[in-house]
Formats: C-alpha cells, structure tokens, sequence
C-alpha cells in the first residue's frame, strides 16, 4: 500500500477503503494552545492562534485531521449572549435567554454567520487553515446541535424543563437553533471544511423516547443540510449514550465520537459498518496517566474489538497537561488490515 497524505488517507477510511494506516484524529484544545506558548483564551477568541495551534500540533504529533472546534458558545454569542475568555479554562458564557421563565424563540433573531464575531471568526479559522495546508489535511468546522445550543441558550436546568413541561416551545427555539447550525455549517464548507463536526452533548442526558419525538428529527434534517452541502458529518456526544445507539444508527452520519463509557463491541453491533467509529480511550486514565506502552496496546485492541472503518481518538479532548510523549503514541501509525 503506497504512503498516503492525511486527507487522502481520511477520505480513504470515510469511503471504507484500503489504507496504508488508520487515520488519528485525536480532539486537541487547551493542550494545542499551550503546545504553542498561547493559551485557551487566545484560542477560543482569535482564529490565527487556533488555527497556528493545529497546524503545529499536525506535523509535530503526526495526525491526520485539523479542527475548528474550540467551545460550545459561538452560536450562543451570536443570538446575543456575553462571552468571558478564560486564559486557562473554557470561555463563560451568559445566554440571552437564560434567566426567563417562559421560553420564547420569537425574542431571538437569527445570527448571521459573517456578522456574528465569534461565529465569523471561526469561519476565518477555517478559511486560513485550508490555505496554509492546501489539500494535505482533512478539515474538520464544527457547529452545535440543536438540541446543544438550545442548552446553551437556556441553561441546561431550563431546557430540561422546557422539555418536559412545553415541548412545543422548546421545539420551536429548537428549529432556530437548527437553522443557525446550518447556516453557519454552509459558511464553513465554503471557507474550505470537508467535514463538519456535530456536538450535542445533551442528548446524552435525556431518554431514548425524548431523543425520538424531539431531538432526532431536527438531528436528521441538520445532517441531511450538511451532506447536501457537500461535507461529512462527524457526530460527537459526551456521555452514555447507549441507549441512543438504534437512532443514531439511522442518521446519515459518517463517523461518530464515542465516549469510554461506551462498550466498543456494543457500539459497533448497533452502528453497524457504515459508520465510522473513533477509538474511546478515556482521555485521562488511558491518554494522560498512563504510558507509551499501555497506550499502544490500548488502541491495539480497540481497533480488533471494532474492526473496519475505524479512527484513531480519545472519548474526548486530549487533556492539558497530558505529556507530549503519550500523545506521540496515541498517533503513531496502527497498520490498516483488511476484515
């Protein structure tokens, strides 16, 4: 198998094709932005530092993806609420709606992703991470699903409530949220973004029957917009989500994030082979405590438990302080074998 870019060896696994070795696509944040003598606030505020952050972090470590994730609040400042960056945390955010006790999607406009700061910038983070690599890497926009950035707006306490007690209402800020995501989704496809990244950690907390009536056919209708558009789709939820597998197994995802609570096994009996599933290493005890040595062999039977099309991950953000040498193993080459 000749040696491939990261971006043709991405789209190689994503097509369920051969491959000279798995792609790595671990999630990097505050630990990319230190990695450069920055820091998180830096990061998450001004596209020049993430995207420096991602491109050094690619060709020191050796993987295959560059991201535009950074935090769950620029679509939440762009509806209006007020961001605090934090050099050493995640930034803080304030929803508009957040301290009102009926929900009303009619006091909310909708954002324009160009006008909108923290949502442009991302676009422009984007934007200037294709035109330094070109087509050497895959790159990864992110927006938050509709289910996440209602969350986000109301404050988690709230949406539950809404959830349960006016499910029509929380339907409909639902369906802004859901056009927001796709606008500012089409923003970063054209800026140069092959895949766009879903978070929508939320739906980890509720039951597999409200995923079903309320958060699922708004998911489907945000994936569907974004493989219209042209890009993959990677699906990432924190948490258990067991129980949400059968659904997520009918969105027309390409790959998923899947948290180390999460049986691989299970995973891939409910998913099936269609999609494509990262490895879930606990990002503390299996990344950051851990060795070179026990990390290898980790992943070694992650990737025999899951089989094909399979990538190279942590359950989720690499943390900061891991040591540099644990993140090197995590993506050092694993052989593609075929099934």
């Amino acid at each position: 198998m000749p040696d491939m870019n990261s971006k043709e060896r991405y789209f190689s696994c994503l097509r369920g094709e051969a491959m000279d070795h798995l792609p790595r696509v671990p999630i990097l944040m505050q630990f990319a932005a230190e990695y450069i003598d920055s820091n998180y606030g830096a990061f998450a505020s001004d596209y020049r530092v993430l995207a420096e952050a991602n491109i050094r972090c690619a060709e020191d470590f050796g993987f295959d993806q560059l991201s535009a994730i950074s935090d769950p609040y620029r679509e939440t400042a762009g509806f209006g609420g007020q961001t605090t960056f934090v050099e050493n945390g995640v930034p803080r955010c304030t929803g508009p709606l957040e301290e009102d006790e009926e929900i009303d999607a009619n006091k909310l406009s909708l954002p324009d992703p160009m006008k909108a700061e923290r949502m442009r910038d991302r676009i422009e983070g984007v934007r200037l991470m294709r035109e330094r690599v070109g087509d050497q890497y895959s790159i990864m926009g992110w927006v938050e699903g509709p289910g996440a950035e209602a969350a986000d707006i109301r404050g988690v306490s709230n949406f539950f409530m809404d959830l349960l007690d006016d499910d029509e209402a929380s339907g409909e800020l639902m369906d802004l949220t859901l056009e927001n995501a796709i606008n500012f989704a089409k923003k970063q496809i054209e800026a140069g973004a092959d895949t766009i990244g879903i978070g929508e950690a939320i739906a980890s907390q509720v039951s597999a029957e409200v995923y079903e009536e309320l958060l699922f056919p708004r998911m489907k209708t945000l994936v569907e917009s974004i493989r219209e558009a042209g890009a993959f789709v990677k699906m990432h939820i924190c948490g258990d989500i067991t129980h949400l597998l059968p659904h997520l197994r009918r969105l027309p995802i390409n790959m998923i994030d899947i948290d180390h609570m999460v049986p691989l096994e299970t995973a891939r009996k409910e998913l099936g082979h269609g999609i494509t599933i990262c490895t879930n290493l606990d990002p503390a005890n299996d990344v950051q405590r851990a060795t070179p040595e026990s990390i290898r062999e980790k992943l070694a039977a992650a990737y025999k438990r899951l089989g094909n099309p399979c990538m190279i991950n942590a359950g989720c953000e690499i943390p900061a302080v891991t040591p540099h040498e644990n993140l090197k193993a995590l993506c050092e080459p694993i052989p593609w074998k075929a099934d």
